[in-house]
């Protein structure tokens, strides 16, 4: 009497497809509904910054500058209103100054909107300057280990013990006044020791991979089996390291300028806008909790982001349902 071997999956009727790994974890991500609100939300908030105001050479649609200047209407009020008439409300309209008037009359919404562009531009240039140290310090302390590891790590160690908040305060006390790149590349330098601590993790446990012996044995140099055979296999916690660390640097920033030594006046971020309003926030709300609001935005939507990239990358998940 012949016995069939029994499938699982068909026996429950699913069918179990074989997919690449780049189509499991993109698969995995557009089904992560938090993430997928996340992207909508940061994309809407970037493309409103960037076109609304212009950046550089390129002019926006909004026909008021974050520098002009002028008379105070109505006590400088918000003219933006969602609330329908049917409602009780306004109606939905836009207005002259949808975000209200500060005390010399300028706009507020392209003053905000320009605080939001600097915001942005600094937390990805610190996420882009920690990733990448703190991705090679990680790698060569895994791989090389000995002095090597002992060096970095140590200094790692060190870095970890002191307050960031600390580093960075001095870092933009030093360095404000010399641009946002400037700043955000000196924050980026001393927000780097969490990811090669993990970074490390990892080297530490895939250098000792067949793969990798096999390309010793062959002769293959350490930095080819490095950056070819085992940076590729971390690519997974380097991308939610570095998203992660883009949303910590918006906080890091608008902290930064809270305190008066993040982006320095005539420049504006978030943080100053906040710090610079904080004393309205009975009278004229509006102008405290309208960069409050971007803030919260553009910290949520790139958790979102980082929690659904974690989840995609998730080495336990190997099979998807069709």
């Amino acid at each position: 009497m012949a016995i069939s071997a029994q499938v699982p999956g068909a026996a429950q009727g699913m069918t179990v497809v074989a997919r690449t790994q780049s189509q499991l974890v993109r698969r995995r991500f557009f089904r992560h509904r938090a993430a997928l609100i996340g992207m909508l939300v940061f994309g809407s908030v970037v493309l409103l910054a960037f076109t609304s105001i212009g950046f550089g050479p390129v002019p926006g649609w909004w026909d008021k500058s974050y520098l002009a200047t002028g008379s105070v209407v109505d006590q400088g009020r918000p003219t933006l209103s969602l609330v329908p008439q049917f409602l009780g409300g306004e109606g939905i309209r836009w207005g002259e100054h949808p975000f209200g008037q500060d005390n010399i009359g300028i706009d507020y919404f392209a003053l905000t909107m320009r605080g939001t562009q600097q915001s942005i531009i600094v937390a990805f240039i610190v996420g882009i300057v920690a990733t990448t140290v703190g991705t090679l310090a990680g790698a060569f302390a895994g791989y090389f280990r000995k002095k090597v590891e002992a060096i970095l790590m140590r200094l790692t160690d060190v870095m970890i013990t002191i307050p960031v908040l600390i580093i960075a305060a001095i870092v933009g006390r030093s360095f404000g006044d010399s641009g946002i790149v400037i700043l955000a590349v000196c924050i980026g330098l001393v927000t780097w020791p969490t990811l090669s601590r993990l970074i490390r993790g990892e080297f530490l446990s895939l250098r000792e991979k067949e793969f990798v012996e096999a390309a010793r044995a062959l002769g293959t140099s350490s930095r080819r089996i490095i950056f070819r055979h085992i940076l590729p296999n971390t690519v997974g916690v380097i991308i939610v390291s570095a998203t992660l660390a883009v949303a910590n640097a918006v906080l890091l920033e608008s902290a930064l300028s809270f305190l008066g030594v993040g982006v320095q006046p005539p420049d504006v971020s978030l943080g100053q806008l906040i710090d610079t309003y904080r004393s309205a926030m009975t009278t004229r709300p509006w102008l405290f909790w309208w960069p409050g609001v971007f803030i919260i935005a553009i910290a949520l939507s790139i958790n979102f982001i980082g929690d659904g990239l974690r989840d995609a990358f998730d080495p336990r998940q190997t099979r998807v349902r069709a």
